[in-house]
């Protein structure tokens, strides 16, 4: 079993444990509880380059990240620091996330959060919605063209953006044939986790016009950024870097150029 097929077969047992402790009917009945919007994709499309600064725990290619690392103490700096969004993973089993962690993240800032998970039923959907979501992350190699057309719009029904993962030109027609608003492009090989950002460079020309873009993975200084902005990549995704730095807030603030001569520029 591959990588990705370990992925997908964790989430899928997670799923079903939780659907047997909490059914659908009960999220269904807290989702008048949400709090006020944070709308994600408009997040992502304010002048200059957008940050989407991401809060994980560990990974299967790095093992443990950052022990000791407080979610709310993260976040915040990355709101002071200049982020445009917040990325929350919720994979327990590889990642050691938990859905509370969007509940806390959300307490902590006021950014908008997307929950990034490996989502493979839409009861996922709702769990992002009642537990603190504002979007979710719905990636093409997990999902065949059908399902991943009904989950943006249950998505849209509940008030999520998404952001649609690619990795190569098919999967990349399949977002773009799907509706996709927002695409992400990974830079990793999800079964491989070589990471490659010229993936970003290869694909974006493909990419229709009006479309967000968003590059992930592989991201940690201010130069790549200052080049994705170049060909016309609209956010971009980072976790481990921040996650490592003794110093997450002006490590945003570096790379948003909030640091130097072109501030203005990435001011909202």
């Amino acid at each position: 079993m591959g990588i990705l097929e370990q992925l997908i077969s964790a989430a899928s047992q997670g799923v079903q444990a939780r659907r047997r402790q909490v059914p659908l009917a009960d999220l269904e009945a807290k989702l008048g509880q949400r709090d006020q919007d944070r709308p994600f994709r408009e997040a992502l499309t304010r002048p200059g380059m957008s940050l989407i600064c991401e809060y994980k725990r560990k990974s299967p290619s790095a093992g443990a990240i950052a022990p000791g690392v407080e979610l709310a103490d993260q976040v915040k700096a990355y709101e002071a620091g200049g982020a445009a969004a917040l990325s929350v993973l919720t994979d327990e089993t590889h990642f050691d996330g938990r859905l509370e962690d969007l509940a806390d993240a959300r307490a902590a800032c006021s950014l908008p959060i997307i929950r990034k998970d490996f989502v493979v039923d839409d009861y996922q959907l709702y769990e992002a919605a009642v537990g603190g979501a504002d979007a979710v992350l719905l990636i093409v190699a997990v999902l065949h063209d059908q399902r991943l057309r009904d989950f943006q719009l249950k998505a849209a029904e509940l008030d999520l953006d998404c952001l649609v993962e690619v990795h190569d030109e098919r999967e990349l027609d399949l977002a773009v044939e799907s509706g996709a608003e927002v695409i992400g492009i990974n830079n990793r090989n999800l079964d491989t986790g070589v990471v490659d950002i010229q993936t970003t460079y290869d694909l974006i020309t493909d990419v229709p016009t009006g479309t967000t873009v968003v590059s992930e993975s592989g991201i940690s200084n201010r130069e790549e950024l200052v080049e994705l902005e170049r060909v016309g990549v609209d956010a971009a995704l980072i976790g481990e870097s921040l996650m490592r730095s003794d110093d997450p807030e002006e490590m945003v603030r570096n790379l948003a150029g909030l640091s130097d001569s072109t501030t203005e520029h990435f001011l909202p």
